[in-house]
């Protein structure tokens, strides 16, 4: 049976983790909770789930990041910054990691990849897009391609006119078409920040250049990514879309278990569109694959910034378009630095939230 510390449970992806476990009871079992602040979801959890640890990150964090010793497997599914130190102390501890904080890869990829590879800590990804291209991967992440094609569905926006944006709420940002997830990554879907995400740590998961990986807008949601091959095959790997497949694939890897995924009914007719992504019409995805290949310490300038912005957004203190402007003036105040360790990729991160505030001051 394999022991789970679960790193932020009593998010969208960390209850899924739960019901995911609760379904079975012979297979998993949480050793460990961790959550950021007290809440009744958190202790509901803990009455039901019995861990032998239950901890608030904003009461001992210490304790919170110690958390990591009791599991077989590490399940992140904190969000924010804060989700890279608990990343650092599983691959240290060489715990298998099924990841499903993003800033890991996009703000600490050049830690935590170097320190994977001293430990043999695996790294399993969680991102529907992610798992998607590791399944067609047949489970590697070094296997050699020609492509990677990242699919998106185009947000809340994707069929709204670029000079109707501005006015845009926030409640028509939180009303994604296809999935249903926490506010940040809905809003990100949106401006496709998530999407330039989403391509970062293709490459840095994989090793692929950016040249050799594309985006393209698939509105149904059914493709979650693709991969094409040197010699031109180009393999997919579809579902109806839920989180519950990749988080199930990545508590049982190397087996497969039963879900409660509806199968894909193939005698009735439906479609699979595809479009290109409108650059122009969401810049923000752009400004993402900017500091991407820039590289060092950008990419953690620019989460801290959308973060920051994302956030002043939903507050109803900048129009939706002003996202990018924050960013954009974020990013054009730091020059190129390499990573050189956890510490400083937190100041980084503090500073360039700090610029963001000011810019969003500035626009106000």
């Amino acid at each position: 049976m394999k022991k789970i510390t679960l790193i932020g449970s009593t998010g969208s992806i960390g209850k899924q983790v739960v019901e995911t476990v609760k379904r079975n009871p012979d297979r998993f079992s949480i050793a460990a909770i961790v959550a950021n602040r007290p809440s009744a979801e958190f202790d509901r959890q803990v009455k039901e789930l019995a861990p032998q640890t239950a901890v608030l990150a904003s009461e001992d964090y210490a304790a919170a990041l110690s958390a990591v010793e009791r599991g077989d497997v590490v399940f992140n599914a904190a969000g924010g910054f804060a989700g890279l130190e608990y990343s650092l102390e599983a691959v240290k501890a060489g715990k298998t990691l099924a990841l499903a904080n993003k800033e890991t890869l996009v703000c600490g990829g050049d830690l935590i990849m170097p320190l994977a590879r001293e430990t043999g800590a695996a790294i399993l990804p969680v991102d529907s897009e992610h798992s998607a291209i590791w399944q067609c991967l047949n489970f590697s992440t070094d296997t050699r391609v020609r492509r990677l094609i990242i699919t998106a569905s185009g947000g809340a926006f994707r069929n709204v006119p670029a000079e109707k944006l501005k006015c845009v709420t926030p409640e028509q940002a939180l009303n994604h078409p296809t999935w249903k997830m926490g506010a940040k990554i809905t809003v990100d879907s949106a401006t496709l920040m998530n999407k330039g995400y989403e391509v970062i740590e293709a490459h840095v998961l994989y090793g692929t250049d950016y040249g050799a990986i594309e985006t393209v807008i698939q509105p149904q949601s059914i493709i979650h990514s693709m991969v094409e091959f040197e010699d031109g095959a180009v393999l997919a790997q579809m579902s109806y879309p839920t989180m519950e497949l990749p988080i199930s694939l990545a508590l049982s890897y190397p087996e497969r278990l039963a879900t409660s995924l509806a199968p894909m009914d193939f005698t009735k007719a439906f479609s699979l569109g595809f479009e290109p992504l409108e650059r122009k019409k969401f810049p923000c995805f752009d400004i993402a694959l900017h500091c991407g290949e820039r590289g060092g310490i950008m990419p953690c300038v620019l989460n801290a910034a959308d973060e920051t912005a994302v956030h002043a957004f939903l507050n109803g203190e900048i129009a939706f378009t002003d996202i990018y402007r924050v960013v954009e003036q974020t990013v054009s105040a730091f020059s190129d630095e390499a990573v050189e360790s956890f510490s400083r990729l937190k100041a980084v991160n503090d500073r360039a939230a700090d610029i963001a505030r000011g810019a969003i001051k500035r626009i106000r």
